[in-house]
């Protein structure tokens, strides 16, 4: 099963000097995608229970587009374990005198990436799997 979220970076999710996004600000968005993904599977939000890795590879900036992809790779009786990859789809193109103009990238380019275990009690599972 597969989810994904796109989002523009404001100056609100800017943290530090130069328009720079934290990557806590990131994580939070993979977080709303395993909801998603948690709903989608189970029925309800279930909760994070750790992440195994996380990884930012380039910086995201206050004006950037992002989308993140997640995937349930492995269910267990009550854990989803999850893969995330967050792209940058579109970024200022930097052009002075031209503040707004803005570039495509074409292809995405990767920011951040992580893996991590959700869980649903059994209890709070409404949807009927496939494979149970």
């Amino acid at each position: 099963m597969k989810a994904f979220l796109r989002v523009r970076m404001s100056q609100q999710d800017a943290h530090y000097a130069g328009g720079l996004v934290d990557g806590a600000r990131l994580l939070q968005l993979i977080g709303d995608v395993a909801t998603e993904l948690l709903i989608r599977h189970d029925g309800d939000e279930g909760l994070f229970r750790a992440y195994d890795s996380v990884e930012f590879v380039k910086p995201v900036y206050a004006g950037d587009y992002l989308e993140v992809h997640g995937e349930i790779v492995e269910v267990g009786n009550t854990s989803r374990r999850m893969k995330f990859e967050v792209y940058k789809v579109i970024t200022n193109a930097n052009i002075p005198g031209h503040e707004s103009a803005c570039e495509v990238l074409d292809p995405p380019l990767l920011v951040a990436k992580a893996s991590g275990t959700c869980v649903v009690p059994k209890e709070r599972q409404r949807k009927v799997r496939k494979d149970g």
